[in-house]
């Protein structure tokens, strides 16, 4: 009886392992597939302490290292400094070509510098210059102070800001990155001001420029030379800031955009000479190789429109209140849509900027994404009268085509009444 029963009986058993090695490669590989997670630090082999990658557009994150380590940023703080000169540009506190004098404590700054004097006078422009391309210590205490007063006063704007954009393990002690032990941030952190600073053009424009010269009517003319060498033999690369101090190492952080893909990248504590590049070149050819951009509307494209009532006029455009689009696998961007839905009707006033529909990017019938679709401009109330105008105008255009329409019918009545005398 075992004889006859052994074979069924091993059948079965190889048939159940079967179905159960299946299971376990559907749970152990089979989800990551349908939710793609951050690359981990060994797959990259860098020897940065601390590293991270992100899409620029949706703050995903796309391959990370111990990216909440506290270390110390060095000269990559300067991008803070030049942020907040961007906003005060913005709010027109200041202008470029303000007229900015070193102070004597601003020219007492040593390590990287662009060699200031007390009483020197450069023009804003050329001091913010100085502190992206030159990674200017004295420079970025000059801004410092036109920009908040003082120092010390700066420093506070700082980290404000800092815990304004979620920066939960960063803290500034100074505008220029020189060692201090309470001087720190994480890689995570830096990612967040990286996307933040991709607001202000004007930044990417300075930080991309390679070379500069100042002082040139004097006998002490100076170029700065920008310090990002990934300008020179990595296309795309236009930002940011690199660091390095004894205690920090080289550090960097870093934006790329090719095929409408724009990455921020951020290295901390590379222990060789000019590895903060290769690190960086790293994270991004792994970025572009494994996933792509998906562009459907640009912000304030004209998507649709939306129908008025009660207002000065009868519709309005609707645009995206930011760029849609989606990171995704290479290869998976192809498989999503763009689904747009707008209010059938809003009633007058209307804001601009307000809400007025979605567009949606969907796979499978499942949303991945939406974003708002807003007014493009505003719509007033009509006034009672301007009501009553718009009715009568109404009134006479259905009449006028009431018109047209009778005088159509009698010049068809005509010509048959013509073609039948011909015919006869």
């Amino acid at each position: 009886m075992f004889s006859v029963y052994f074979p069924q009986l091993f059948r079965y058993f190889k048939r159940a392992l079967k179905k159960i090695t299946v299971f376990f490669l559907l749970l152990c590989f089979g989800l990551t597939a349908v939710f793609p997670c951050a690359a981990q630090g060994a797959e990259l082999d860098l020897t940065a302490e601390s590293a991270i990658l992100v899409d620029a557009h949706s703050g995903k994150v796309l391959y990370e290292k111990d990216p909440h380590k506290k270390l110390y940023p060095a000269s990559m703080t300067k991008l803070m400094t030049m942020v907040l000169a961007m906003e005060a540009l913005q709010a027109q506190r200041v202008k470029m070509e303000d007229v900015v004098t070193a102070s004597e404590h601003a020219a007492s700054f040593r390590g990287s510098r662009i060699f200031l004097t007390a009483g020197e006078q450069l023009s804003f422009k050329e001091m913010l210059l100085g502190v992206a391309l030159a990674s200017g210590n004295d420079a970025a205490v000059a801004v410092a102070e036109h920009v908040a007063g003082s120092h010390e006063a700066f420093v506070e704007l700082m980290n404000q800001k800092a815990a304004e954009l979620g920066m939960k393990n960063t803290h500034f002690v100074n505008c220029n990155g020189l060692h201090d032990p309470e001087h720190y941030t994480t890689a995570a952190d830096f990612a967040l001001l990286g996307r933040y600073a991709l607001n202000f053009p004007e930044l990417l424009e300075l930080c991309s420029i390679k070379h500069y010269r100042i002082r040139e009517d004097t006998k002490r003319p100076f170029q700065y030379d920008n310090k990002n060498k990934l300008l020179w033999f990595y296309p795309g690369t236009d930002g940011f800031k690199t660091g390095w101090t004894e205690e920090a190492k080289y550090c960097f952080v870093g934006t790329c955009l090719r095929n409408n893909l724009r990455l921020i990248s951020v290295v901390l504590g590379v222990p060789a000479p000019k590895g903060h590049f290769a690190e960086t070149q790293k994270l991004f050819n792994y970025g572009f190789s494994q996933f792509a951009f998906r562009e459907f509307y640009q912000k304030d494209e004209v998507v649709g429109e939306v129908k008025v009532g009660k207002g000065l006029t009868e519709g309005l455009k609707a645009v995206p209140e930011e760029k849609v689009g989606i990171t995704l696998p290479r290869g998976e961007e192809q498989k999503v849509q763009a689904e747009v839905e707008l209010l059938p009707l809003v009633n007058a006033p209307v804001q601009k900027g307000q809400v007025v529909g979605h567009v949606s990017i969907v796979k499978d019938d499942e949303v991945l994404q939406r974003t708002n679709l807003i007014a493009a401009e505003e719509v007033p109330k009509g006034s009672y009268w301007k009501m009553v105008r718009k009715v009568f105008r109404g009134l006479l255009a259905g009449k006028s085509n009431l018109d047209q329409s009778m005088q159509a019918e009698k010049s068809v009545l005509v010509d048959k009444s013509i073609l039948a005398a011909m015919v006869k």
